[in-house]
């Protein structure tokens, strides 16, 4: 089985409606992709603007990012005729944190025709384990291309 080419642009996978490109939730939590291939997705998130209001980083924050990773990675898997779309994350945070940077990495724990699994670790600028997280993915075909109105 031949693995797909690594994509840097989400709005090239299959099935992105070109008018909902540019309004990614990626862009307002100030996610930056670092690094993609089907074998291992890492991206970045600021703390600060994704805070909860005792001054930590939002959970939700942290489930955007697994999910943006988790998602990313399924996508690549999927192959170009395919769409891949989150079935079920789950979280636990494990340490606060309430300054710099987050990075998470997904790697896949299970890659099949129907389902991909990804296990996302988000760590702190130490190191330090922040939350683990894993999501599951359905994985389609692609739909047929809309007419334009």
């Amino acid at each position: 089985m031949t693995e797909p080419a690594p994509q840097t642009d989400p709005s090239t996978f299959a099935g992105i409606d070109a008018q909902v490109a540019d309004q990614q939730l990626n862009d307002k939590m100030g996610i930056t992709i670092l690094e993609s291939a089907p074998a291992r997705v890492v991206a970045s998130m600021p703390v600060e603007g994704n805070l909860q209001p005792y001054g930590l980083l939002h959970g939700g924050a942290n489930a955007t990012l697994a999910e943006t990773l988790g998602s990313y990675l399924a996508a690549l898997n999927a192959g170009a005729e395919r769409v891949a779309m989150g079935l079920e994350l789950s979280c636990t945070h494990h340490r606060a944190v309430r300054s710099g940077t987050v990075t998470g990495v997904a790697t896949p724990v299970h890659v099949g025709r129907g389902t991909v699994t990804a296990e996302i670790v988000i760590t702190d600028d130490h190191g330090r384990r922040s939350c683990t997280a894993k999501l599951t993915c359905v994985v389609r075909d692609r739909p047929p291309e809309r007419p334009a109105q």
